[in-house]
């Protein structure tokens, strides 16, 4: 064999083994997120499996942190060097930023195809869509106004479940009578948004949540009633343990779950983390709306925003929006989750008794109108103004801002943010 030949024989191989590589990139997505607990990992399994099913592998990014502030950052490096990933766990108005930027996959084909228009609320095709246009697929909805409560401490306090603050103050002490952790909290800045915009939505019903969270009326923000919210959470400190801060929401569920905490006010992602510990509602433990919110939900929702990564990686890509729509994905991840599916069309009979509930909830408040953007989680307000608000809540809650400081700075903060 000459030279001529062998070198033929090798750009022929490389060509082969170039063809097979392109063909192999363009069956795998390279997926963003912060899905890192054990519930949310198990969750994300489902999705992970339905895909390899479809030939298409998947190649994990995650990075911790609950309401996803590391993994912006790490997609801001990722975009910034012309490398975006295939698909990227979104929340709110993140969405809305991103697709501004012009880095956006276009879903419509497949939304057509398969009737999302139908099947998706309103209020999720406001985010899942930019100028009418589909960008993202959404997983689930999420809401944020939840109390967890470990049944046992409960039945040790009486087995009444509280329904305004007042009594959740009552219930806490009992909690702390028993030698408990009251409340178990993580002391970082979602988490502290996620308590405080409960207690607003507690303490002054839908009408002042919208009023001072989602149309950020300054009055709304230094008035009496929020003065109410602020020394609320000032009450609310004082049933932490000593070690709240900076600590993950998944270790402070843990703590209830484990019998060391009485409740946790955590969005209901935190029942993925009793189901896997394999525990049952209403058994060994009891879901409740905040109490104070019954009949009002704060929502966020996980979304998948698609971005723009080439015909190469467009099928599988394309793949991925598919199944995570798909209705028998949306029960198995759902339930796993913690959330309810971001579709209409989902029976509710493989659900359990507090899926079951969140579904419900969501309808009823659909139907009133007191389905809200969270705060905390990207729905109520752009990052900039979240992030300005958050830093006051939190600020607060450390005792580094007096209630009388809070309400000068929070409009301020607003103000400024904008």
């Amino acid at each position: 064999m000459n030279i001529r030949m062998i070198a033929k024989l090798a750009a022929s191989a490389a060509l082969i083994a170039m063809t097979a590589g392109v063909a192999k990139a363009a069956e795998q997505v390279e997926v963003l997120h912060w899905w890192t607990s054990g519930g949310e990992a198990a969750a994300l399994n489902v999705l992970k499996e339905n895909l390899q099913k479809e030939g298409v592998a998947w190649k994990d990014m995650p990075v911790a942190g609950g309401a996803g502030s590391a993994a912006m950052t790490a997609l801001r490096a990722r975009v910034t060097a012309g490398d975006p990933p295939t698909a990227v766990q979104l929340l709110g108005f993140d969405l809305k930023d991103w697709a501004e930027m012009g880095v956006a996959a276009n879903l419509d084909d497949l939304a057509q195809k398969e009737g999302w228009d139908k099947v998706i609320p309103a209020a999720l095709q406001n985010f899942s869509k930019y100028n009418g246009h589909w960008i993202a697929a959404p997983v689930n909805i999420h809401s944020t106004n939840w109390l967890w409560i470990n049944k046992a401490a409960l039945d040790k306090a009486g087995g009444k479940v509280p329904t305004n603050i007042a009594e959740l103050i009552t219930l806490l002490d009992a909690f702390k009578g028993q030698g408990l952790t009251a409340l178990a909290h993580g002391g970082v800045p979602w988490q502290d948004g996620t308590l405080w915009e409960a207690v607003v939505l507690s303490t002054g019903g839908p009408d002042f949540y919208k009023k001072a969270v989602l149309d950020l009326d300054p009055a709304a923000l230094s008035g009496d009633t929020m003065k109410k919210v602020f020394d609320t959470m000032s009450k609310l400190r004082t049933y932490f343990d000593p070690n709240f801060s900076g600590r993950e929401w998944n270790l402070s569920t843990a703590l209830v779950i484990e019998g060391k905490a009485g409740a946790q006010e955590m969005g209901d992602w935190s029942k993925g983390e009793w189901l896997r510990a394999n525990k049952k509602p209403g058994t060994d433990f009891v879901c409740i709306r905040f109490p104070g919110t019954q009949g009002s939900v704060l929502f966020n929702a996980d979304q998948f925003m698609m971005f723009d990564v080439g015909k190469g990686q467009r099928d599988a890509q394309l793949k991925m929006a598919s199944a995570v729509e798909n209705p028998g994905f949306q029960i198995a991840f759902n339930t796993v989750k913690g959330s309810v599916p971001a579709r209409t069309d989902v029976a509710n009979d493989k659900f359990d008794d507090c899926g079951k509930k969140g579904m419900a909830d969501l309808a009823e408040a659909s139907s009133k109108g007191t389905l809200m953007g969270s705060l905390a989680h990207g729905y109520a307000q752009p990052a900039a103004i979240k992030e300005a608000m958050l830093d006051v809540i939190t600020q607060h809650l450390n005792g580094q801002l007096t209630t009388e400081a809070a309400l000068k700075r929070l409009p301020e903060a607003v103000k400024a943010a904008k």
